[in-house]
């Protein structure tokens, strides 16, 4: 008996996992036809096909079926798990860039997401993020920055939770910045890089330094829209040299 209840839940949980997913594909669809999140609760259910109780059963509010598509990144786990990189600073700024290609990649659809978010009149909101969702984005950043300790590149008497809060108000700024429109979309990842790469050389060592003043460089020629190598990747020496 105790299986059969098992079995059932489990089938439950599943039902309201797909309607859940139909229910964020359904507003991610909308704002990306609308260019607006002012969407109502019924044009999303009715995309969804689910009944108009059940978008405020799985979420609550409008603005968490927003907040809902803003994480919806399904695929980030994976690819981010397939990055290779020389050490963990570079490991560090390639998750950095890769959070940021999603912005970058379509810009008109998360400009639109961040501003709902950023919309702070409503006496629900819950910020710009659940707290799953930092909590797990604070986990990953404090990994990548214990890491790079570990192998010697930032100083170990630095606690990596205060290193983790001031990237992320830095980032925070960055994305602010651009949703206003005073960043532009090509310049977004590798200002963010630079901030980062200035913050962590004020706490790395000789040798992090090393690795931070190389990649400075190379975002300040960026950023400057000069010809530049990639960040934190040296010129191949000419033949004749």
């Amino acid at each position: 008996m105790g299986e059969a209840v098992t079995e059932e839940t489990g089938k439950r949980e599943q039902a309201k996992a797909e309607r859940r997913s139909r229910i964020v594909q359904a507003a991610r669809d909308l704002i990306r036809e609308t260019g607006d999140t002012n969407l109502s609760m019924r044009m999303i259910a009715k995309r969804a096909d689910v009944s108009l109780a059940t978008p405020y059963n799985l979420f609550g509010s409008k603005r968490a079926v927003v907040l809902a598509v803003f994480e919806d990144e399904r695929d980030f786990a994976v690819r981010f798990s397939k990055i290779k990189a020389a050490n963990a600073l570079e490991r560090l700024f390639e998750a950095q860039a890769l959070a940021s290609s999603y912005f970058t990649d379509d810009p008109d659809f998360y400009q639109t997401i961040w501003k709902a978010l950023l919309d702070t009149r409503s006496p629900n909101d819950t910020g710009l993020a659940t707290p799953e969702r930092l909590e797990r984005n604070s986990a990953a950043w404090r990994a990548l920055i214990e890491a790079a300790q570990t192998e010697g590149l930032i100083k170990a008497s630095f606690a990596s939770a205060a290193l983790e809060r001031s990237l992320s108000y830095f980032a925070n700024g960055v994305m602010l910045s651009w949703v206003l429109g005073t960043l532009e979309t090509r310049d977004l990842q590798a200002t963010g890089a630079l901030g980062y790469a200035i913050a962590l050389r004020g706490v790395a060592t000789g040798k992090g330094i090393a690795i931070l003043d190389e990649r400075i460089a190379a975002l300040e020629a960026l950023l400057h829209h000069e010809d530049a190598p990639a960040p934190g990747r040296k010129q191949a020496a000419s033949r004749g040299a």
